[in-house]
C-alpha cells in the first residue's frame, strides 16, 4: 500500500491527527509546556472535551474560522479543549 493509498482510506484519521498536533502545539504555546507527543495527546483529547462541550451546547464559537482556514473552526473547539485539559491536569497535578 502506497503512501496516496493509505491518505485516502484513512482521511479523517490523518484529518483528527492534524488537528490535533496543532490544537496541542497552540495550546503548548499558549500556556507552554510541550513536546511533539505530549502536543498530539493534549490536542486528541482537547478535541474529544472541547467536541462534548460543544455538543452539550456549553460551547460556542464568536466567529466562523470555517471561512478562515479550512478546518478552522475544528482546530478553535480542539484548542480549547486541550487549554481546558492542560489547566486541568495542572490543578489536580498541583503544579
Amino acid at each position: 500500500m502506497d503512501y496516496v493509498q493509505f491518505a485516502s482510506d484513512n482521511k479523517t484519521w490523518i484529518i483528527m491527527i492534524v488537528n490535533g498536533l496543532i490544537a496541542g502545539w497552540l495550546a503548548g504555546l499558549l500556556l507552554g509546556g510541550g513536546g511533539l507527543i505530549r502536543n498530539l495527546l493534549v490536542g486528541l483529547i482537547g478535541a474529544v472535551v472541547g467536541g462534548y462541550l460543544v455538543a452539550a451546547g456549553l460551547l460556542t464559537l464568536p466567529y466562523d474560522f470555517d471561512s478562515y482556514l479550512p478546518y478552522g473552526n475544528q482546530i478553535a473547539v480542539s484548542t480549547v479543549g486541550a487549554l481546558l485539559v492542560v489547566i486541568v491536569a495542572r490543578f489536580l497535578g498541583g503544579r
